[in-house]
């Protein structure tokens, strides 16, 4: 049986991306998107012991874009 963990990718206000675990207390940002999808796989393999750990990372971004009318 398969594991996923989600975390929800928002753009930091600051630049770059921060990235956090739904259901679990995991955080982590990088510069680039890229550069997070390994930040990301790093925060879980150091979360959880290898047995227990998920096989798939599903990464949800969101995105807040105004629009004026």
């Amino acid at each position: 049986m398969d594991k996923e963990i989600i975390f929800l990718v928002e753009e930091s206000s600051e630049g770059g991306y921060q990235a956090r675990a739904l259901g679990y207390p995991i955080f982590t940002e990088a510069d680039t998107f890229e550069e997070l999808k390994g930040m990301v796989q790093d925060a879980v393999r150091c979360h959880f012991e290898e047995a227990e750990r998920p096989s798939l990372i599903c990464l949800h971004l969101v995105k807040d874009e105004v629009i004026t009318v």
